[in-house]
């Protein structure tokens, strides 16, 4: 593509009262993005949705020209990847979205059109009950080939589903709402970096773009329409969530919801799209993968937890996967029973893992997983 002609597609961007759908119908009426810059007032004026007042901010398009000018310095600078919604290399699940952005740039390792995209989002306030699903979640779609995680770098569920996704090896994207100078928030900085080599960073803001509350709703149909498949994992009542959740359902993805006890705060969103037939019920990581029929395509063992150890014995590697498959915990008789291995010599081990950090015992003799996040 040549810089005169990303020029006039950021340009474009840049018009006041010219939305991502104006843009794409002015672009087919006049054949090319230049033509836009180059009609003159009163034919522009004629056009459907059109009328004086825009013809008039399009005529007098000389800033927006020099800002596209300032960006496009910036992104040869900072090898800034621009995915534009004609070119084969823009994410196809999101071209099919009505609102689609004219425009993305990303700083990305990951091809945007793999396989499967799987979406976590959640409250910002994520208990360990969310955390844990995250973990969860991250450990079993790990099997799943060909797969990515999306969310949106926020506090709470986001960061989490980023981190499980890195730590279990899985490419994940995140969907900022401001430009690529700067990461907010900041904190997350560290974990963004690490994204670059195993995913990337996704936005359709330009440089010293603020990352205001209106930004960060107009994201979200981002993380909707570039997903096969959407989790809510925790939300409230009110929140990005469930306005998410609400798009995707619009795009006609997948949702899916984890439930929660009905008078916790941070579950009676899930638990209320769950109630509307807004999302589908999910209690395990299975249950996703086969709702979404890809238990047939796991490519690798389902205990990829293990591997993350490489110090245990072949007693403590058998309780260790067979804690694992229970979310709730397992007794420690029943455990006895499933690993055939004596009380007292179970007991014994499940001290040294809890050293290890491995398992821990909660009150009535139940022993779960500690899965690293």
């Amino acid at each position: 593509m040549s810089l005169d002609l990303l020029k006039f597609r950021i340009g474009i961007t840049l018009i006041n009262g010219i939305g991502n759908n104006l843009a794409k119908n002015l672009i087919a009426y006049l054949g090319n993005e230049e033509a836009v810059f180059k009609e003159k007032k009163k034919n522009l004026s004629r056009i459907p949705g059109i009328g004086d007042t825009l013809a008039k901010e399009i005529v007098n398009h000389k800033q927006a020209l020099l800002r596209a000018e300032q960006e496009i310095e910036f992104i040869l600078k900072n090898n800034i990847q621009y995915l534009y919604y004609t070119d084969k290399n823009y994410p196809f699940r999101l071209k099919e979205c009505p609102d689609a952005p004219l425009i993305l740039f990303a700083r990305c390792a990951q091809n945007l059109n793999d396989a499967k995209f799987v979406g976590i989002v959640g409250t910002r306030n994520a208990t360990e009950y969310g955390k844990e699903i995250c973990r969860n979640l991250a450990c079993t779609l790990a099997s799943v080939p060909n797969l990515v995680i999306i969310s949106g770098l926020a506090y709470g569920i986001d960061i989490c589903a980023h981190k499980a996704a890195l730590d279990y090896k899985i490419p994940t994207v995140g969907v900022v709402a401001h430009g690529l100078d700067v990461i907010y928030p900041s904190a997350h900085r560290a974990v963004a970096v690490r994204m670059l080599e195993q995913g990337g960073i996704v936005t359709e803001y330009l440089s010293k773009t603020k990352p205001d509350r209106q930004n960060f709703i107009q994201r979200n149909r981002i993380i909707a329409g570039m997903s096969d498949a959407l989790i809510v994992v925790e939300s409230a009542q009110k929140g990005g969530a469930l306005i998410t959740a609400e798009l995707a359902n619009d795009y006609n993805r997948d949702v899916f919801a984890f439930p929660g006890r009905i008078n916790d705060e941070w579950s009676k969103g899930c638990n209320a799209l769950i109630k509307n037939n807004r999302a589908s019920l999910i209690e395990s990581p299975d249950d996703f993968i086969r709702q979404m029929g890809w238990d047939q395509q796991t490519n690798r063992k389902k205990d990829v937890q293990t591997a993350l150890f490489t110090d245990l014995s072949e007693d403590e590697t058998l309780i260790y996967g067979i804690i694992r498959k229970y979310q709730d915990g397992i007794h420690v008789n029943e455990l006895s029973v499933a690993s055939s291995i004596p009380y007292s010599k179970l007991t014994s081990l499940l001290l040294e893992m809890e050293f290890k950090a491995l398992v821990k015992c909660i009150p009535g003799g139940i022993y779960k997983a500690i899965i690293p996040g």
